[in-house]
């Protein structure tokens, strides 16, 4: 029997999965830290495989198949076996991964709607975090692109989006342990500058003489502190006090260093 010279005839085949670390945050109960078997149909690409499953492409950085790096569009073969391992952010694999995807230079955020307090935290760390609760999908994704920023969220859908470059669901649900997961997943520590930034607008705060914010600040706080710091986009004016000491205990905390 003939066919168009377009036709491809589709066959059943069985290959094998294992999903590492926390990619198995996307899996079924019964996929989980396991190999698993899948029957799917040819000709097919792994990108599509591992997107079948539910694993966001954005948090796959390394992709085996029968020990050998690959690449998204590498065809399957009957019996091949898959391996997926999730972002690696605080070491270099660039010499064994073949998925193309670029570190960012810089460490910049962008944050969904679920992760207000999160993003003043990263703020308060001094790291670059756009923050509006009434950014969309598509709005975030864009300026993710443009930006060149790691997308932060708690809406697996959203990472599904094959446009995305880097993206990484949050999975704690507390603001505090979220700061915690985020400096640890991205190894953020040694880039850490408390207080440069301004938790509400994300600009960068400047530097200023007690002489020169006196008539933003009452006369008490000029007599008891002498260090000011002022954003020009919000036009506040912050200053080392009681918050501030508190904040600064939240950060030795998370770098694991007393107050010395």
């Amino acid at each position: 029997m003939l066919y168009p010279a377009n036709h491809i005839d589709k066959i059943h085949i069985e290959v094998v999965l294992r999903c590492y670390a926390e990619l198995n945050d996307f899996l079924k109960y019964a996929q989980k830290f396991k190999s698993f078997p899948l029957k799917i149909k040819t000709p097919v690409i792994v990108s599509e495989v591992i997107s079948t499953i539910g694993v966001p492409l954005s948090e796959v950085d390394l992709i085996l198949v029968n020990s050998v790096p690959v690449q998204l569009n590498h065809k399957l073969a009957q019996g091949d076996y898959i391996s997926v391992y999730p972002v690696f952010e605080s070491f270099d694999i660039s010499g064994l991964k073949k998925t193309n995807k670029k570190p960012l230079r810089k460490t910049k955020f962008i944050a969904d709607a679920h992760l207000c307090k999160l993003s003043k935290y990263l703020r308060m760390l001094g790291f670059d975090t756009l923050y509006q609760n009434d950014f969309g999908d598509e709005e975030i994704i864009n300026i993710s692109l443009k930006d060149k920023r790691i997308i932060l969220t708690r809406d697996k859908r959203m990472l599904n989006s094959k446009r995305i470059t880097h993206g990484y669901f949050v999975r704690a649900i507390d603001k505090h342990k979220q700061l915690i997961e985020i400096v640890d997943k991205f190894d953020l520590k040694s880039q850490f500058h408390p207080f440069s930034r301004c938790m509400e607008c994300n600009s960068i705060l400047i530097s200023k003489a007690p002489d020169q914010v006196k008539h933003l600040i009452s006369n008490d706080i000029l007599v008891r502190y002498k260090e000011f710091y002022y954003c020009n986009k919000c036009h506040k004016v912050f200053w080392k006090g009681s918050h501030f000491e508190r904040m600064k205990s939240q950060i030795l905390n998370i770098i694991g260093k007393d107050n010395n």
